[in-house]
């Protein structure tokens, strides 16, 4: 498979990463065996998290006995204090039987209050700082799902790639982000390249984003008939065609009803509800197993459930969404899973 530049990492990674969230489904052999044809198929960027149930276990067990120079293993944590933040790497280095990890970001920086906390007086990025030092990271990142946000840490010059979503719906990134991590030369990792699950036309989500080069997009694997099928496809890479071009612009436009970008605008809400979390469920279903989505969405859904239908999100939202009648349509998703786990 074709390598690229990443950024000033000088690091040579894969057209394709290998996402490591949908593995949480799997037995420990079964994730071993599609990381390990992941691995045979070319791919040598695996990215995973400590918040990912565990991924970061089962990776360590399917890549024993593979070179770990062949490899480019990038994990996250979502502790905004030192503390906690040096405990995750820890915890990450020994499930993944390596003294270093290549890329270790902050995960999901997505709010002011975030940023704060981890630039604080012993907050996560002094964690991060040590660890570079110390040798157990190369080189550090951040992951966040606001792009406005995410463009002004970009700026500081202080982290070495970002990951962000990225997909030919939910596409904002394309216009700032993109062209300033090249300008920065800046690894770019593209999470939610299949909208976390919600597109399922592989040839259009993955020659969409084989069209811009300085980005990694790491789709989340789940089988090996769907690795074979993505690394086929960047292999291949066929440039879109005309009718490819019409069916996307069709897509984006009837996806674009019901798609939350997760920009947050719609926020503040008065009775607290955290709106895009609530928005996103289905994906955050089609991803993780029951317990990975109870222990993200319980809180959230159980709140949403309190939404008066005052209208003040709608007002706010850019891509004018009905966000009252959305939540309804995503408790009835969230009653439908508990069943389903209770069962």
């Amino acid at each position: 498979m074709e390598k690229v530049r990443f950024g000033k990492t000088g690091l040579m990674v894969s057209r394709i990463g290998f996402g490591g969230i949908p593995i949480q489904r799997l037995s420990k052999p079964e994730a071993a065996a599609v990381t390990r044809e992941a691995i045979d198929l070319g791919v040598n960027f695996i990215d995973t998290a400590n918040a990912y149930g565990d991924s970061e276990e089962k990776i360590g067990e399917a890549i024993k006995g593979v070179n770990r120079d062949r490899l480019i293993i990038a994990s996250k944590s979502t502790a905004t204090d030192k503390k906690t933040f040096l405990r995750h790497l820890d915890l990450c280095l020994k499930r993944l039987g390596s003294d270093y990890v290549d890329l270790y970001q902050t995960h999901n920086v997505s709010s002011p209050e975030t940023r704060d906390a981890i630039f604080a007086s012993g907050g996560a990025f002094e964690g991060l700082t040590e660890a570079v030092r110390q040798g157990k990271v190369r080189f550090p990142a951040f992951s966040s799902h606001n792009i406005p946000l995410a463009v002004e840490l970009m700026k500081t010059g202080l982290f070495a790639s970002v990951q962000l979503p990225f997909n030919f719906v939910d596409d904002a990134a394309a216009e700032e982000a993109i062209p300033l991590a090249k300008k920065l030369d800046m690894g770019f990792i593209c999470m939610k390249p299949f909208g976390g699950g919600l597109l399922d036309n592989a040839g259009l989500a993955i020659r969409y984003l084989l069209r811009f080069e300085n980005i990694v997009p790491d789709p989340g694997i789940e089988k090996i008939a769907e690795i074979r099928e993505i690394a086929a496809i960047v292999n291949e890479n066929k440039p879109l065609s005309a009718e490819d071009e019409k069916t996307i612009s069709g897509l984006k436009s009837e996806l674009g009803k019901w798609w939350c970008h997760r920009c947050d605008y719609c926020q503040p809400c008065p009775q607290g509800i955290p709106i895009s979390s609530a928005l996103t469920l289905r994906s955050l279903i089609k991803r993780g197993d029951f317990d990975f989505v109870f222990r993200l969405a319980s809180a959230g859904m159980e709140k949403a459930r309190s939404c008066l239908e005052c209208g003040e999100c709608v007002k706010r939202c850019p891509y004018k969404l009905d966000i009252p009648r959305l939540l309804k349509k995503q408790i009835t998703l969230w009653e439908e899973t508990l069943r389903a786990r209770a069962g």
